[in-house]
């Protein structure tokens, strides 16, 4: 079993979620994340500038339009730099877990999460929903 961290727990204990970083391409991480949600009746929002709607589901453009922020859990499958951007909107509106993606984050990413006081809220630097969501989520029953 992979190593259940508090905020593995917290982050799947919330009630909503958001993926920021799914698209029209089925292929990529950010869809499939997207999918895993929707595959296990997990009530998800993706994230996209553009698209009005992704695997069925209506868009936000940004995670400032989530109605529940305090109670929404977020999925982050974005370059370092659209990343960089969506932590500093997390902080200011208090989202209380964050999974950061393998590929998400860069040096300064993880600067602006050590020196934000984000550690105990993100989890980044490994692993991915994918791989150990499933175990999380029985932990949680």
């Amino acid at each position: 079993m992979s190593d259940i961290t508090p905020v593995k727990k917290t982050f799947l204990a919330a009630p909503y979620f958001a993926v920021v970083g799914a698209s029209k391409d089925t292929t990529k991480y950010g869809t499939r994340i997207l999918k895993w949600y929707q595959a296990r009746t997990f009530n998800v929002t993706p994230v996209h500038p553009k698209e009005k709607e992704l695997e069925g589901l209506s868009t936000i453009t940004a995670i400032g339009e989530l109605p529940s922020p305090k109670e929404t859990s977020v999925s982050i499958i974005t370059p370092p730099k659209v990343t960089l951007g969506i932590l500093k909107q997390a902080k200011d509106i208090d989202i209380p877990a964050l999974w950061l993606q393998p590929g998400a984050e860069d040096a300064e990413v993880i600067e602006y999460i050590k020196e934000n006081g984000l550690s105990d809220r993100v989890i980044y630097g490994g692993p991915c929903l994918l791989v150990e969501g499933d175990d999380i989520a029985r932990s949680l029953l």
